[in-house]
């Protein structure tokens, strides 16, 4: 480290991202029990600022001043020094510093549309470059090695924002088949997939704007109960390969049946945890069963996929981008809470 005399100032924005092989259930210091894959989504994001400022008085303890969305926000503001507190192994020298952050997201936080994937990628980007600045590095922002240290943080805050630093796609948790795979943080994927996927869409229908009952910090921890555990890590692991064969070869069909299979069976261990809850609403099941007769009657490769809340991410190719979203305005946007909608894409 340089002088801790030194103030300054970093912003990021960072993306949320959809899981298409979901990982339910972790272990340890966010270890996650099984790999997974996702898209890396571009107008659902988080835009985080960090200031800092030498402290006038040593204190071994983080100082932090946190806004989200102009407003202070206790709990919020609790769970990041939480998580600053927890990586102090990490990044010791968070404890010099008085800590000012600001945060915003583009779209409804704990709605799940996995608000903390792009909050926490965003805020351990600027951790990132605060600790490069501090030891008078240059921050080049595709840099490799940045992106990966980046991940190893953002893992620590939630587990899905580990993914969330890489664009296109990126593949979490440790996997015999794909080199170079680990759980402390992500890889990228982009390159190991067709060029149609590159450009897939994702309209977000918002079927409810609420904070869900479940958190997924709650929901993961179920898992340690839940029957069905073991087989769903080996199912999961087994889909990633399946599901990066189709992408690499551009199989559509292949694509659709593996990711609504996964959707549905993360809501399946949603209601055999025990206490058992649902996060799917009835509009939810409405999207899905119009999705499904949509595809049957036009032929046009529309999927649909969940996270862990009510919101169903629709998934189609770019250049179904026009007939698709004329039906949507037509059958699907009154499902949405107020008409709410998000349309997003592979970023």
């Amino acid at each position: 480290m340089t002088s801790k005399q030194q103030s300054g100032s970093v912003q990021w924005q960072s993306p949320s991202n959809i899981a298409l092989v979901k990982y339910w259930g972790k272990y340890g210091r966010q270890y996650p029990r099984n790999a997974s894959i996702s898209f890396t989504l571009s107008k659902a994001h988080t835009n985080t600022t960090l200031n800092w400022y030498p402290k006038q008085e040593a204190q071994a303890a983080i100082c932090l001043n946190f806004t989200f969305e102009g407003q202070e926000n206790e709990a919020f503001a609790s769970k990041i020094v939480r998580f600053l507190d927890s990586i102090l192994d990490e990044m010791p020298f968070l404890v010099d510093y008085d800590l000012q952050i600001s945060s915003g997201n583009s779209f409804p936080h704990s709605s799940g549309i996995a608000s903390s994937a792009s909050s926490m990628s965003a805020l351990a980007l600027c951790l990132c470059e605060m600790e490069a600045l501090l030891a008078g590095k240059a921050f080049q922002k595709n840099d490799p090695q940045l992106l990966q240290r980046a991940s190893h943080i953002a893992r620590l805050g939630s587990g899905s924002a580990a993914r969330s630093v890489f664009p296109i796609a990126a593949i979490w948790g440790v996997h015999e088949a794909f080199e170079g795979s680990a759980n402390d943080y992500a890889i990228p994927a982009g390159h190991l997939m067709a060029p149609i996927f590159h450009t897939f869409q994702d309209t977000i229908l918002i079927v409810s704007k609420a904070e869900k009952e479940v958190s997924s910090r709650a929901g993961h921890a179920l898992m340690e109960g839940n029957p069905f555990a073991d087989l769903r890590y080996q199912q999961a692991n087994e889909n990633l390969v399946a599901l990066m064969k189709a992408m690499k070869e551009g199989d559509l069909d292949q694509f659709i049946s593996l990711v609504e299979a996964e959707a549905l069976s993360l809501h399946a261990l949603m209601m055999t945890s025990t206490p058992s809850y649902l996060l799917m609403r009835p509009n939810t099941l409405a999207i899905i069963e119009k999705i499904r007769a949509f595809r049957a009657a036009t032929a046009c490769p529309v999927c649909f996929t969940l996270d862990a809340g009510p919101n169903v991410h629709l998934l189609y190719p770019e250049k179904e981008k026009e007939q698709v979203q004329k039906w949507i305005v037509a059958e699907l946007k009154d499902l949405c809470e107020e008409g709410y909608l998000i349309e997003d894409f592979v970023g």
